[in-house]
């Protein structure tokens, strides 16, 4: 059941990625991140690994994202 709510959480929060890719929208990563950190958190409780590894691949796109466009500190 959390690897599942992992799973819902890490695709909504896939789809406000790579909404945040568009220029001038790069704002939208720092919501990203603290929302699939708790997708992630979930994904570790549970037993199987898929919830984490598509949070882990979100939250590095959101990095990445932020690190190119100077938003990250």
């Amino acid at each position: 059941m959390l690897n599942v709510l992992s799973l819902l959480i890490g695709i909504a929060t896939g789809v406000v990625a790579v909404f945040g890719l568009i220029p001038f929208l790069g704002w939208a990563n720092w919501f990203v991140i603290p929302i699939a950190g708790i997708g992630l958190i979930l994904g570790l409780i549970s037993k199987r690994k898929e919830g984490q590894i598509l949070n882990l691949v979100v939250i590095a796109i959101a990095l990445v994202r932020l690190s190119l466009g100077g938003g990250l500190i």
